[in-house]
Formats: C-alpha cells, sequence, structure tokens
C-alpha cells in the first residue's frame, strides 16, 4: 500500500462528515422557517391590535348599540353647512333616516352648533325635516342648540317641532351674503393690468380684479334679496304664531338664547339630556350621525390627489368654466 493510498479519507469518515453537515445545514433552515413563522404570527397580531385600536376610536364598535329598549335618536349638524364634509345635506339626510326608521326611537333630536353655510344644502335639510315628520307623525323632533345656530344654521332648526336653547347660545342671522375683496386700487397702485378675456359681457361677474359695474351689482343684490325672501318665508312657516316680528328680525343680527325665546325665535332651555329624558322621555341617546371612516377618508383624498396629479401631467383634458 503506497502512501497517496494511506492518506485519502475512508468511504465511511467520508459518509459521516456529509451526514454532519446534511443536519446542520437542515436545522439552520428550520430555525429559520420557525423565526419566519413567528415573525409573521406576531406581525399579523400587532396588525389585528392596532386595527382594534382603531376600530374604537373611530366609533366603529358598539355604534347605535342600545340594546332592545326604546331610546332617542341624535343627528348632529356641527360647523359650516356644505356640500362636503359631515354636515353636508346627504349626511344629516341620511342619519335622519336612519333615525326615524329604527323603530324603537321615541324622538329624535338633531343637535346644531353651526354658524350656518349654504342655503341650498340647509334647504335639502329642512325639507327632509318636514318630509320625515309627515310620514312618522308619531314621532317629535326636537333642535337642541349648542353654542350657535346662525343663518343656515336656523334654517334647519325651524323645521323641528320646538327649539331648545342654552340661556348663552346665539340665535339668528337671518339674512344673506355675498361676500369677497376688490384689488383695483392696488393694482393701480403697483402698475398691474387686469386682462380678462370672456364670451358673454357678464361673465366676469364681479370679478375682484376689475372695477365693479353698477348692473352686475344690482344684480347680485336681487338674487341675495330672493334668497332671503325665502329665508324668511320658510322661518314664518316654522314658527307660525310663536313668532313676535321685529322690525330687525330678519335684519341679520343675532341674539342670545334667552332673549330668542321672548322674540318666538326659540322654545325653551335646555340641553339633549333634559329633552331626551323630560321631553321624549326616552332617557337613552343613540348617535344616528354618520361618521367618515379612514377607508373613506383615504379614499377621498387618494382620489383627489391622483386626479390632481394627472391633471398636471396633462393626461387628462380639461379646461375651467367658472
Amino acid at each position: 500500500m503506497n502512501m497517496a493510498e494511506a492518506e485519502s479519507p475512508k468511504p465511511s469518515q467520508e459518509n459521516w462528515e456529509r451526514a454532519v453537515l446534511e443536519k446542520v445545514a437542515l436545522a439552520a433552515i428550520q430555525e429559520q422557517r420557525r423565526a419566519r413563522h413567528w415573525g409573521i404570527f406576531f406581525k399579523l397580531l400587532l396588525f389585528i391590535y392596532l386595527f382594534a385600536l382603531l376600530f374604537i376610536a373611530m366609533g366603529w364598535w358598539g355604534k347605535r348599540d342600545a340594546g332592545p329598549g326604546k331610546h332617542t335618536a341624535l343627528v348632529e349638524v356641527r360647523g359650516v353647512i356644505g356640500p362636503e364634509g359631515s354636515a353636508s345635506a346627504d349626511n344629516v339626510m341620511t342619519g335622519l333616516q336612519d333615525a326615524f326608521k329604527d323603530k324603537r326611537t321615541q324622538g329624535v333630536i338633531i343637535r346644531i352648533n353651526s354658524p350656518g353655510g349654504s342655503p341650498v344644502q340647509a334647504g335639502h335639510i329642512n325639507d327632509e325635516i318636514r318630509r320625515l315628520r309627515e310620514k312618522y307623525p308619531n314621532i317629535p323632533l326636537y333642535a337642541v342648540v349648542e353654542d350657535i345656530c346662525a343663518s343656515g344654521g336656523y334654517y334647519v332648526a325651524v323645521a323641528a317641532d320646538q327649539i331648545f336653547v342654552d340661556k348663552s347660545s346665539i340665535i339668528g342671522s337671518i339674512g344673506v351674503l355675498m361676500d369677497g375683496f376688490g384689488f383695483t386700487g392696488l393694482m393701480d397702485k403697483l402698475g398691474i393690468e387686469r386682462r380678462l378675456l370672456a364670451a358673454g359681457e357678464n361673465k366676469g361677474f364681479l370679478d375682484p380684479f376689475s372695477p365693479i359695474q353698477e348692473s352686475q351689482k344690482a344684480h347680485a343684490e336681487k338674487m341675495l334679496g330672493e334668497i332671503h325672501e325665502q329665508f324668511i318665508n320658510v322661518v314664518r312657516k316654522g314658527r307660525g304664531d310663536r313668532l313676535k316680528e321685529t322690525p330687525e328680525m330678519f335684519s341679520g343680527l343675532l341674539w342670545i338664547g334667552t332673549k330668542s325665546i321672548e322674540l318666538g325665535l326659540a322654545d325653551a332651555l335646555g340641553g339633549i339630556e333634559y329633552v331626551a329624558r323630560e321631553v321624549i322621555k326616552a332617557e337613552d341617546i343613540v348617535d344616528f350621525t354618520p361618521r367618515e371612516n379612514i377607508a373613506e377618508r383615504f379614499a377621498r383624498r387618494f382620489g383627489a390627489a391622483m386626479a390632481e396629479t394627472l391633471l398636471r401631467l396633462g393626461t387628462l383634458p380639461g379646461h375651467t368654466v367658472r
């Protein structure tokens, strides 16, 4: 036997080393798999925990759960009344419809804390309240005012059976306005020339960078007067004989809660708990106000951002019509 044959490893030794290496490799792979599985498990657990926190924080959990008993339904009008946001006609009307449809509802409170807003949106809510009161004659609806119920907010309130206020609530502003700015004097001082091209002599209606035209001003005042008259008629229809009209009542002035009761703009002092307990006689209050969830908010904002991006890139044809 030569030296080469003596130094070469035996077949059994080679098999043993290979087996050990395979075991070590397999153990490492299994350990990696276990670590990956535990990582996925803990990530999933964290996701469920965070989702549960969001679920509770956004008010999705337990909402409208008043048990089988009778209750007072609550719908809020909070902030500026407009086509977007929580105080839009669509949002408020959805809450009112759900409140009246619920068989356990003994009465509805519409809680208002609004300085006003769009007369169109306020008009839609007013009309819907009247429709629902006729459809469900046995379910009363009361307006409860918090800090302020002015202009479009009061337009909504007068559709209720009664209006309850706090002694320091601000009520009124029965009027209509159209505001803006005029920059013509400043432009003259700075040497800026306004170049406005339009088809139609009144297309640049009340343009803030052009001198005001008396004919356009008169037309705007006429429109405001017509809307104001609609507002006055809605107030008179809603308040009826309770209204003690004065020359200032429809001038746009505001009054505190106690004075509004004297004028017949409101009926009595009281908050939502008082009205639910003493007037409706159903102390449990269930909030039917629709709440925007995170998914809806994200979708709306993402959609708006995407549309803006496409317009900037020029992939969507667009022009401005005002």
